[in-house]
């Protein structure tokens, strides 16, 4: 039996639909094992920029990095494997913080580390 000269009978479009329906639910939620098998780098970068952050201001703090050493961004997504936005963001952060200066057409540079208080 046709329906509509479609070539389907009423089994098989309640199939199809039932079918449909399961899909779209199926759709909506996606198990977390498989969206990091599709996005790993992604999900472990989120929050790369504070990590980065603190480790830096740590060095500089400690001393690892000295007063007038260069920090350039491509230092930071080199050692740090970030993106340049990344760099960016934490540089004009620790300019914020006063532990960087830079100089246009110079670079970044460490400045005096300033005691943390606690």
């Amino acid at each position: 039996m046709q329906i509509n000269g479609g070539g389907f009978g009423t089994d098989e479009i309640s199939t199809v639909k039932v079918k449909t329906e399961q899909m779209k639910q199926s759709r909506d939620r996606i198990p977390d094992e498989v969206i990091e098998g599709i996005f790993p780098k992604k999900l472990k970068r989120y929050g790369a920029s504070g990590k980065v952050y603190s480790q830096l201001k740590k060095m500089i703090l400690k001393g690892e990095l000295k007063k007038g050493e260069s920090l350039s961004y491509e230092r930071i997504v080199q050692e740090f494997n970030v993106s340049r936005d990344i760099a960016h963001g934490v540089i004009s952060q620790l300019k914020k913080d006063g532990l960087v200066i830079s100089k246009r057409g110079v670079g970044s540079f460490v400045t005096n580390p300033l005691k943390e208080t606690r």
